[in-house]
């Protein structure tokens, strides 16, 4: 049977920026609900080790997203695990309705969406098989685990042929492999790749296939010439998908101002263009997606929402409900709080 459960504050989603956020609300005295559609962690959980977390030089992913899940519990935030939002949206009394897909609500004067992207894979054999052990989708996330190795990069936008540049920092070879015969990427990225003695650049060619070892991880990946159907077996120990990466913003009811890419705009407090409703993480517009960065947004957002969840039932207790969404329409953070 459907429920519907009221909390200050919903956050969807339970990787790093919705752990952070749940830690800091927790903390803030909010009853705190932290929606995930499978168990705490997001991409943590994809991610083998980790090497750039302050505190930890080497931690695997599945222990780094237990100790996030244990602190944010221990200030009180009630996880649901394995619960699918289908829609945030906002009601006309100002608070929003949480609606998952088994048709439970919740409602709650603010929101944090913490729903992070996904990056667009290549569907490939092999390919979900050697994820963590060879296959990545973040070359600053994994670069450093593939010193002195051989890699490769498939991608011709601006972030395959960056990230392709950047691995030679650390890789001894590096091919770049794009199915058409010249890449999208700005032409002063491509010069830098160009220009790069330890990059061999593979035009008009795909991926097909991902071979590697259970215990060793990715050892090679199997390439097909567009043109001629040429095939060759390349010997790598790293594949570097880089074709895309969507925002998870489905959830989302109603317009928000957006990038051109899609990733939720906001303020300097997190807030999006919808009054309550923060974002953190991977969904919003910026500049890196590391697991600092992700956290840093989400203690802001918490923050900021507990600041006008406070506003809110301040002008709630008022009496008039129109009052309280009008009013909450023109909302802004100053460095005193809202006002």
């Amino acid at each position: 049977m459907a429920t519907s459960r009221d909390y200050d504050v919903v956050i969807v989603g339970a990787g790093p920026a919705g752990m952070t956020a749940a830690l800091y609300t927790g903390r803030a005295m909010l009853r705190t609900a932290v929606l995930e559609r499978g168990f705490p962690g997001g991409e943590l959980l994809n991610t083998e080790f980790l090497e750039d977390v302050p505190g930890f030089p080497r931690i695997l992913g599945v222990d780094l997203a237990e100790k996030f899940a244990s602190h944010a519990k221990q200030f009180g935030a009630e996880f649901f695990e394995t619960t699918t939002v289908t829609s945030v949206a906002k009601t006309q009394d100002g608070y929003f309705k949480t609606t998952t897909d088994g048709g439970d609500t919740f409602r709650s004067p603010a929101v944090i969406v913490t729903a992070g992207g996904t990056p667009i894979k290549l569907g490939i054999p092999g390919e979900l098989e050697y994820a963590g052990r060879g296959v990545s989708y973040c070359a600053i996330c994994d670069a450093a685990f593939f010193r002195d190795q051989v890699v490769a990069v498939v991608g011709g936008g601006d972030a395959a042929v960056e990230e392709a540049d950047f691995l030679t920092r650390y890789a001894s070879k590096v091919y770049l492999i794009h199915r058409r015969n010249e890449f999208r990427a700005s032409k002063i990225l491509q010069k830098h790749v160009f220009e790069n003695p330890k990059i061999e650049v593979i035009f008009d060619t795909v991926a097909e296939k991902v071979d590697g070892d259970p215990t060793t991880g990715m050892t090679a990946l199997h390439l097909r010439n567009v043109l001629t159907d040429e095939t060759r077996l390349l010997p790598a120990n790293g594949l570097f998908v880089f074709i895309g990466f969507r925002p998870n913003t489905g959830v989302i009811a109603g317009h928000f101002d957006h990038d051109p890419l899609g990733y939720v705009l906001t303020d300097s407090a997190m807030m999006s263009s919808i009054p309550g409703l923060f974002v953190a993480g991977d969904l919003r517009a910026q500049l890196t997606r590391q697991v600092t960065t992700a956290s840093g947004d989400a203690t802001t957002a918490a923050i900021a929402a507990d600041k006008y969840i406070k506003r809110f039932k301040e002008m709630a207790g008022q009496g008039s409900t129109e009052a309280t969404r009008q009013a909450l329409q023109s909302s802004h953070v100053s460095a005193g709080g809202y006002t």
